[in-house]
């Protein structure tokens, strides 16, 4: 931490504006551990010294609550050493999320646009900043696919285990017979990437189209191509980027999601690897369903990975992942270990 300090402290820091950002935000998260180290640490010396006194006076209702406040400490402790495992080499990166809804028309399209106010929930109770980077809007209803950059602690390491496919089963909103419908929406997460990661990545390999933005954004959007799409040729993987009137802007926000997205299929590789040399079976792609969502005919949130369930369905909806976010994450260190 000392020698982190004094690079902070160098005058000639911000001469790399990139750099220097990197650095005060790896000092912010280390400080944020220690003072919370700290905070728990004094808050059960606190509480044991207040059971100690509760018992040696008989007080029941003074017991009662410390040992309340333990069982609270003991849902810290146990947060901090979740968030003690985020040391991958991008975990404490901001992340890019996509969701893209399955087939279905505006039962998914309604889907998609209720996962995108689930994760931005979930990121305002995090004091995380959300940023929209494309949306294309459904014919009737919902949105067929949006990209969001959510820029917070941790961001990339707490979020990453959300991808794959979400399933809803609801009586649908859209069915003059109140029939039951199951929907399908994908969602991807990809670390937002810094300079120190060199991506590779040729100009013959690109093909880039302008087009014009829809969804939100005013008159502008309709009479100008300044949103971009950039496919990666040899591998296809496709991003694109409609959140700034400038089309420069845009491509240069582009590209820097396909060096994320490229980035994040090599670590998959790797790790597709790693697990077949464990002689560990990994599901791929749209099939592989990660989390049900039941609003009827019971009301039940599953993880279908680590068997968590929440029966507040509604709760989850309005951004109540933790439980499932820590989890899958203990369950990838199990596997790691």
């Amino acid at each position: 931490m000392e020698e982190l300090n004094s690079l902070v402290e160098d005058p000639d820091l911000w001469n790399d504006s990139s750099k220097a950002q990197t650095l005060m935000r790896e000092r912010t998260g280390l400080e944020n551990a220690i003072n919370a180290y700290k905070r728990v640490s004094q808050d059960l010396d606190d509480t044991l010294e207040l059971i100690e006194m509760a018992e040696e006076e008989g007080d029941e209702e003074t017991l009662a609550e410390a040992e309340d406040a333990l069982n609270e400490l003991q849902v810290e402790v146990e947060k901090r050493r979740l968030e003690s495992m985020l040391s991958g080499e991008v975990d404490r990166n901001d992340a890019y999320l996509e969701i893209h809804a399955g087939a279905g028309g505006t039962e998914s399209q309604d889907w998609t646009q209720i996962l995108l106010r689930m994760y931005m929930r979930w990121a305002d109770q995090h004091q995380c900043k959300v940023k929209i980077l494309e949306e294309s809007a459904g014919e009737e209803a919902g949105i067929k696919s949006v990209t969001i950059e959510i820029s917070g602690e941790n961001s990339y390491g707490w979020l990453k285990s959300e991808s794959g496919v979400h399933r809803l089963v609801r009586i649908s909103p859209f069915d003059s017979n109140a029939r039951r419908h199951t929907s399908f929406s994908s969602v991807g997460v990809y670390p937002v990437i810094d300079d120190d990661i060199d991506i590779e990545i040729e100009d013959k390999d690109l093909r880039i189209d302008t087009y014009r933005a829809s969804g939100a954004g005013g008159q502008h959007v309709n009479r100008t191509e300044s949103a971009i799409r950039i496919t990666h040729i040899p591998t296809n993987v496709v991003v694109q980027c409609q959140n700034d009137r400038s089309q420069h802007k845009n491509k240069a926000a582009a590209m820097k999601m396909l060096k994320s997205r490229l980035y994040e299929r090599e670590m998959k590789i790797r790790e597709d690897a790693a697990s077949e040399a464990r002689g560990q079976q990994t599901d791929i792609g749209w099939g592989h369903q990660i989390r049900s969502y039941v609003l009827h005919p019971y009301q039940m949130v599953k993880d279908l990975r680590t068997s968590v369930e929440k029966g507040n369905a509604q709760g989850v909806l309005d951004g109540d992942l933790d439980d499932f976010l820590a989890a899958a994450l203990s369950q990838k260190v199990g596997e790691d270990n």
